[in-house]
């Protein structure tokens, strides 16, 4: 059974008009999890990464996985306020505001290779965030990696508007 068969769509989630794409579901199948994990690792297995670095909360469970099956390190990229020790943040316009995300100071050493996780590609505004702090601490971001892209929301494009390359297992289209 393939990945994307594995994830719940809920409509009208968080509001009408909407197609939530839960990956709840793949994350509960063991063998869909690790398939995911699997078909990452294989594509990523002899790229010169240096560190997967993952956006809270569900790139933390993809990241973390990765690097343990690239053994190479993990960085969490955090919400504001959540890192203890000193961080570098960076802000991001949502479609109701405001929101930060940050990371340690000390994460990434500057040359390193970085490897971007999370679950989903949308309008790729936290992406484009975490990228910044990765650039601003010194890393180089490879490629940005996802299980889902929803290609008409515009975040892989406007990655790669920044010269950055979008990989995803599968994309969903809009209903």
């Amino acid at each position: 059974m393939p990945i994307k068969s594995r994830i719940r769509t809920i409509p009208h989630y968080p509001q009408t008009g909407v197609y939530f794409r839960d990956i709840t579901t793949l994350l509960k199948d063991a063998a869909g999890f690790h398939l995911t994990i699997e078909k990452l690792a294989e594509r990523y297995h002899s790229v010169p990464i240096d560190l997967v670095v993952g956006i809270e909360a569900r790139g933390f469970i993809l990241g973390a996985a990765l690097a343990f099956a690239l053994d190479k390190g993990f960085v969490p990229i955090r919400k504001k306020g959540k890192l203890p020790a000193a961080t570098r943040s960076v802000d991001y316009a949502l479609e109701y505001g405001v929101d930060s995300v940050e990371i340690h100071e000390d994460a990434i050493e500057p040359g390193q290779r970085v490897l971007l996780v999370d679950d989903l590609i949308a309008t790729g505004g936290t992406m484009l965030a975490a990228v910044d702090l990765v650039e601003q601490s010194g890393g180089s971001v490879l490629e940005c990696c996802f299980i889902v892209d929803l290609p008409e929301m515009g975040g892989s494009a406007r990655l790669a508007e920044r010269g950055l390359y979008c990989f995803a297992l599968t994309q969903f289209e809009s209903e």
